[in-house]
């Protein structure tokens, strides 16, 4: 019997977002080879007789090298296993499944790839966010925190002409450098941005400030996602008061940081850095 790999979006943590899809294959699944963002709740759906291995890459950490990712679901597939490549988010956005289809693709590997709900949607849809707007942006670009070294800000200029909202995923933990990115790019300083932590998950974070407050954000737990543009001004107030009241933000970053919690989108000035 020939085996078969699929590569399956696990959606950004809530397992209430994967698609049927998705949580038939997990169930029927002989092995799962899972990225480290994929959250317990979404791993303890797959089937107790699975062989379950984690070969994430995370933090510049790495316990398994690409390469032998790539061996692992071609030679298991070639035995006949029924394989699941479960990675977070979709697996066609910042989630090297090209490598990986090159790969089956080389070992004449039957594949098919089963989408997710990529972070980007997912965190701007707990926050309320839209992520287009007819009156602020119809240009969305995805990009990752690696693009804001070097010489990427005459990239980013364009953006900042489209008046396109940028989504950032893995922006990391230097704000102070994207945020000089973004100002040399043509990003006004005034530009609202909110940093989106473990979206959709019950350890979910969002904090709102501007272009250049970015670099006085507080450090979040990853991973985290950077929305920037003019549409940040449209998000739901309502969610962004219920993420503002989980008593862990107010214990890890204190009573004075918490009195910022319920400032409103509109009339943000330079040197407010509201938790929204």
């Amino acid at each position: 019997m020939k085996g078969k790999v699929y590569l399956v979006g696990a959606g950004p943590g809530d397992p209430d977002l994967l698609t049927v899809k998705a949580l038939r294959l997990l169930r029927e699944a002989e092995v799962v080879l899972h990225d480290d963002l994929v959250t317990p709740e979404i791993l303890k759906l797959i089937s107790p007789t699975a062989q379950v291995q984690n070969v994430g890459k995370r933090c510049g950490t790495k316990t398994i090298r690409q390469e032998e990712i790539n061996f692992l679901m071609v030679t298991l597939a070639a035995a006949g296993r029924q394989v699941v490549r479960l990675k977070s988010g979709d697996p066609l956005i910042f989630g090297r499944a090209g490598e990986e289809i090159e790969a089956l693709q080389r070992g004449n590997i039957d594949y098919e790839i089963v989408p997710g709900v990529t972070s980007a949607l997912g965190a701007a849809a707990a926050a309320g966010i839209p992520l287009t707007h007819r009156r602020a942006s119809s240009t969305l670009v995805l990009t990752t925190g690696n693009h804001a070294s070097g010489n990427d800000a005459a990239d980013w200029s364009k953006f900042a002409a489209a008046e396109a909202t940028l989504v950032i995923y893995m922006p990391g933990s230097n704000r102070g450098e994207i945020s000089r990115k973004l100002t040399a790019a043509g990003f006004g300083e005034e530009t609202p941005c909110a940093i989106i932590s473990r979206a959709t998950t019950s350890e979910q974070r969002i904090y709102r400030t501007t272009v250049s407050d970015l670099k006085r954000a507080p450090k979040l737990p990853s991973p985290t996602l950077l929305v920037v543009g003019e549409v940040v001004r449209f998000a739901d107030q309502n969610l962004l008061r219920e993420a503002a009241s989980v008593p862990a933000l107010s214990n890890e970053f204190g009573g004075a940081f918490a009195q910022t919690l319920f400032s409103s989108a509109k009339g943000l000035r330079r040197g407010e850095e509201p938790l929204a």
